[in-house]
């Protein structure tokens, strides 16, 4: 009785290490799963009831019963009419790929994908898992003549890039006496950027420039627009309201302002000697994430890299995911 649990305990761990060292070349969009795609196979309950239908033959035979024969065939074809519906389930999805939501480590990457039904049947029961090194699962169904978009999340284990890598699309609709599958391997990645700090302190004082200087928080800068002045010779001419002097006006000069307390300028060699790589990068994705909040600019410097002073969604995202890639192979190539 024991060799049975034994024998799909062996059968997941064979699946688990070919999902980790067969995986598929990353593909291009959208998709489809056509019927070479689509694999069927008997499940563990297949495989019980096609033993009942075996012993339930060999009775009828030997008893010659007449009803026997008949409920066994009548069982054997709801099996085979279960594996086409199975099949019939998945064939002719359309896949496409979706946004991708970056995460903190130890939170969640969300993948979406976009998975077109174009056949005005419903697709019942589908399952879909993915993920090379954390593995994670949506169930889900499919309207009639519809796209829908299927968000899977995986467990942002590791800071870095996380791709999607191989994934498996399923169905065991409708008996669950067959399981239907299709493999692809959509090329999506996730950046996963460090755990911020839990109580970092306060942020550095406002520096001019990466050597040091203090800030004057009254200094013009060219951040906010702050009015007009006379023109001056020493002047930008980047910086004249033309507007202004081709209506006849005099020439003057646009004047710029930074919030209060000046640009904030995130070094790596100031940190503390004593943090750790992964505590320092802690603390730069805790102080990015509060001058941020605060409405400040930031720069950061890095070892390989430096990002000059600016804010906004688009510059935290840039700083964050510099943060994340820092000193994998991915630094290079991060924009």
């Amino acid at each position: 009785m024991s060799a049975l649990p034994a024998f799909v305990r062996s059968l997941s761990r064979l699946r688990a290490a070919r999902r980790r060292w067969w995986p598929r070349p990353p593909e291009a969009a959208p998709i489809r799963l056509g019927q070479r795609r689509i694999y069927v196979l008997p499940t563990l309950a297949g495989l019980s009831f096609a033993g009942a239908l075996g012993v339930m033959l060999v009775a009828s035979v030997n008893y010659s019963l007449s009803l026997g024969y008949a409920f066994t065939f009548l069982l054997a074809g709801s099996a085979i009419a279960s594996a086409i519906h199975a099949f019939r389930n998945l064939l002719g999805l359309s896949i496409q790929y979706g946004r991708v939501e970056a995460a903190f480590r130890g939170g969640s990457a969300v993948f979406h994908l976009l998975i077109d039904n174009p056949h005005p049947r419903r697709r019942a029961a589908l399952y879909l898992t993915g993920g090379a090194t954390a593995r994670g699962e949506v169930f889900f169904d499919l309207p009639p003549a519809a796209c829908s978009e299927i968000s899977l999340a995986l467990p942002a284990r590791q800071r870095g890039v996380l791709p999607l890598g191989r994934a498996v699309i399923e169905t065991r609709w409708p008996l669950g006496l067959v399981r239907a599958w299709s493999v692809f391997a959509p090329a999506m990645e996730a950046l996963v950027f460090p755990a911020p700090e839990a109580n970092p302190p306060p942020l550095p004082p406002g520096r001019d420039r990466m050597n040091g200087e203090a800030t004057d928080t009254s200094r013009a800068g060219n951040e906010d627009f702050a009015g007009l002045r006379a023109y001056r010779d020493t002047d930008s001419p980047r910086h004249l309201a033309w507007k202004v002097f081709a209506r006849g006006g005099e020439l003057m000069t646009k004047q710029f302002s930074v919030p209060e307390g000046g640009d904030l300028f995130f070094d790596w060699r100031d940190l503390p000697g004593t943090l750790a790589e992964e505590e320092r990068l802690s603390r730069l994705t805790a102080w990015l994430l509060r001058a941020e909040q605060d409405g400040r600019r930031y720069a950061l410097r890095l070892p390989a890299r430096e990002i000059p002073a600016n804010r906004g969604e688009a510059h935290l995202y840039r700083c964050l995911g510099a943060l994340a890639v820092h000193g994998t192979a991915r630094e290079g190539t991060w924009a």
